[in-house]
């Protein structure tokens, strides 16, 4: 989405190796001269001014390379001058000052160097030291849904899969091509990423160890191939810490992101940048604020929802975002909670997306308001909803508690988003999937679209509207357990549900190629003299036919029986045999896999 202020895209080179570079902060580092470096606006995080840094905060620099920064010295008002060492960033267009040791909670660090610091002086910032609590509990027993006959699925192949039943309402051959992507979090039995088909057909499934949950999973683009992503930890009271989750096509983990700078990495956001190199995650960072402004104690604990973008490929920091330092507590929609032991979850971040411009848009759902966000400064360029709003609503337009706000259709000026519209005080009467032009000239929201359940939903929290390639709107109804797609007319397409009420964080339908690397699954079983093949393979969207051998012995096994594959596990009924294994053959009959031999249980 174009706006009026500056654009920033960094422009990925090939990745350099992490030396580290330099080991005290006071030294001339790259032995650039003051002269040589001054004209290079570089951007540092924290930025100059922030009042939540973490104790474990890395200095970050963007904007030059390392061999540029010169002599930078770091010194804490308690804790004295800082050594350290630099660590460029795979781009090669920053790096960052890892300090040897943490900061101490409540002093000022000033930095000095010979850069040109946005928003330094002289070459010089300082910033505070937040004084933290302890992180949210985690490892408590994941709620779960209420139990309905039939609500989960089992195979005689993968007696381990106990997977959530879904079935299908509406499914009309209109929809965007694509499997669907979801991951309940209530079991009742387990929870983990799947994959479906439009009959509610599962293809591959990934169950969790026990009190873990994923959300969030998708198809994103990362290094240019498309891959599988997810977040996955363990989540209290709407807030999580975790890590986010890199597979292949072959459902192989290539790469596990974590947060930085000394934060758990929360359930609400993981976006592959455009780059394919960098990531956009949430965290939850609880400090002692004073929450006077809001007629609460002057010393209670609150979230500081945070943004930051991490480098793949070095895990290191490049950009971070702290709501506390850019808005106020008097802008949530609620009160600190009367127990001042209670975090006060005054902004609770739930999505935040990538520009076409290079800047990010944040969504605060207890602000009932979206930011537009500079990634070099991580100043607010405007706001949408709220009680600053930097636009006026047309009829319809306004929202509350929203959900997965999204950027589309870039020469339009569109936004997406899920509306929950619930909460105190209720504004809706059900929630929507809503579709939104801003008009820059008028600054004028006006709803385009807005996409209703039948019979009508409303959900307390969760939720997404994710846009197809054809202009479909792919909606999950979050604490509602459903999941529709509607034309670009709001027209309904597709409609399906879980059996019991089970929420799902965000859902989505992506083309996707799984091509597992493990062999397919089978069971064979006797009874009443019937012999029956059970086969199944785990995240396979290739395999059509399955082809079942039989014989005296693994060395004599041949062909006996074919079937088509018409769900996730194709039972095959055969002739009684001493050993049988089966074939998985694509479209065109070409062998696949094969599985291990079993015999008749």
């Amino acid at each position: 989405m174009s706006s009026k202020c500056a654009s920033v895209r960094r422009l990925v080179v090939a990745a350099i190796t992490l030396a580290v570079l330099a080991a005290c902060a006071i030294a001339g580092l790259g032995g650039t001269s003051r002269a040589a470096t001054s004209s290079a606006p570089v951007s540092v995080f924290p930025i100059p001014n922030d009042q939540v840094a973490s104790p474990q905060t890395q200095l970050v620099f963007r904007g030059i390379p390392t061999s540029a920064f010169g002599t930078i010295t770091v010194r804490g008002s308690r804790s004295g001058v800082h050594t350290g060492t630099i660590v460029p960033d795979s781009d090669g267009d920053g790096g960052s000052f890892l300090p040897a040791h943490p900061f101490t909670p409540g002093e000022t660090v000033t930095v000095t160097t010979s850069l040109n610091i946005r928003g330094g002086s002289d070459g010089s910032y300082h910033f505070t030291v937040a004084d933290p609590t302890s992180p949210v509990p985690i490892g408590a027993p994941a709620f779960a849904a209420t139990r309905h006959p039939g609500d989960v699925l089992h195979f005689h192949s993968r007696p381990d899969l106990v997977p959530a039943t879904v079935k299908v309402t509406v499914n009309s051959s209109h929809t965007a091509p694509g499997y669907i992507f979801l991951a309940p979090e209530a079991g009742p039995v387990s929870d983990g990423p799947m994959i479906i088909d439009s009959h509610g057909h599962l293809i591959w499934y990934d169950p969790l160890p026990r009190n873990q949950v994923a959300t969030d999973v998708r198809v994103q683009t990362y290094e240019g191939r498309p891959v599988l992503t997810w977040w996955q930890g363990s989540w209290n009271a709407g807030v999580g810490r975790g890590v986010d989750v890199i597979d292949n096509t072959d459902y192989q983990t290539e790469k596990i992101v974590k947060a930085g700078n000394g934060m758990d990495a929360d359930l609400h956001e993981f976006e592959i940048t455009r780059n394919g190199a960098d990531a956009l995650i949430t965290a939850y960072y609880p400090v002692w604020w004073n929450e006077s402004s809001v007629h609460g104690p002057k010393r209670g604990i609150v979230f500081d929802s945070v943004v930051q973008e991490i480098d793949i490929a070095t895990g290191l920091v490049i950009f971070q975002w702290d709501s506390l330092d850019h808005v106020p507590l008097t802008d949530s929609t609620g009160p600190p909670p009367k127990d001042a032991g209670h975090p006060y979850n005054y902004f609770h971040i739930n999505s935040v997306t990538e520009d076409d411009d290079g800047n990010v848009v944040i969504s605060g759902r207890n602000t009932s308001a979206v930011y537009k966000v500079n990634i070099q400064t991580g100043a607010t360029m405007w706001t949408l909803g709220g009680k600053d709003s930097s636009f006026k609503f047309g009829p319809g337009a306004s929202f509350a508690f929203q959900h997965d706000v999204r950027v589309r259709a870039e020469q339009d000026e569109q936004l997406t988003m899920f509306d929950d519209g619930a909460g105190p005080p209720n504004v809706h009467s059900q929630s929507r999937g809503l579709k939104l032009h801003l008009d820059f000239k008028t600054m004028t929201a006006t709803e385009i679209v807005q996409d209703l359940h039948s019979p009508g939903l409303l959900a307390q929290y969760e939720g997404s509207d994710d846009e197809q390639a054809n202009y479909d709107d792919f909606i999950d109804w979050g604490e509602q357990p459903y999941f529709s797609e509607y034309n670009d007319r709001g027209k309904l397409l597709f409609d399906a549900h879980l059996l019991d009420s089970n929420p799902i964080y965000r859902a989505y339908r992506y083309p996707w190629n799984g091509t597992p690397l493990t062999t397919p699954a089978l069971a064979v079983t006797l009874s009443r003299g019937t012999e029956t093949a059970y086969a199944s393979w785990n995240g396979s969207t290739d395999v059509k036919d399955w082809r079942v051998l039989g014989g005296s012995s693994t060395s004599s096994l041949k062909p006996i029986a074919t079937a088509k594959v018409l769900n996730f596990e194709t039972a095959i009924k055969i002739r009684s045999e001493e050993y049988v294994e089966v074939q998985a053959l694509s479209s065109t009959g070409q062998l696949l896999s094969t599985s291990l031999p079993e015999r008749p249980q």
